[in-house]
């Protein structure tokens, strides 16, 4: 009879966890996209690296403002993986369809053969916010290789309006930040 009793409070706590876990909210995950694919070939080299983001960022969660000084973390709306290497992929890719070149390298590469420039770039603010917009802070240094001269330090922002509401349309609008500052970036060249 003990057994009896241990295998019932058993199945009971196993049904009750089970009840708790499809209580629990489920999770999204988001990936931010280049303007489309860069050009395949080869073309004038091009480094996109290292890239940083702000502390505030690293995490894998998405980000919105909803006061000058108080954020939220979307516990539930997830980066599908790295958020530092997802930046420097579509900006690499944005980057080569706009300098027209399929020779783009996300750091750290091997070594510089082939490559003109490189493009660090920190990533300083990129977020939703309350006015129902994406925001973008940023700084990128252009060096010319193999001297390692820097060619050009600038910063730039900006503000993207979603066209929804949701965490989608959240993604989409800082992807179409990133095509923006790879825009900028481009005309620095």
């Amino acid at each position: 009879m003990p057994r009896l009793t241990s295998l019932i409070k058993l199945g009971v706590l196993a049904a009750l966890a089970l009840q708790l876990n499809s209580c629990a909210p489920s999770k999204s995950y988001y990936l931010l996209t280049p303007e489309g694919p860069a050009p395949s070939g080869g073309g004038q080299g091009i480094g996109v690296g290292p890239v940083s983001i702000a502390a505030y960022l690293d995490r894998p969660n998405l980000v919105f403002r909803e006061g000058s000084n108080r954020f939220a973390i979307a516990e539930s709306h997830r980066w599908a993986g790295d958020l530092e290497d997802n930046v420097s992929s579509v900006l690499a890719a944005n980057l080569g369809r706009r300098l027209s070149t399929g020779n783009v390298r996300t750091y750290p590469w091997a070594d510089d053969s082939g490559l003109r420039y490189q493009i660090s770039v920190d990533i300083r603010q990129l977020h939703g916010t309350a006015d129902g917009d994406a925001f973008i802070e940023a700084a990128w240094r252009v060096y010319s290789l193999p001297d390692r001269r820097m060619v050009s330090s600038k910063s730039w922002s900006g503000t993207e309006a979603l066209q929804a509401d949701g965490y989608d349309e959240l993604a989409a609008a800082e992807s179409r930040l990133l095509a923006r500052l790879a825009a900028e970036i481009a005309s620095s060249l």
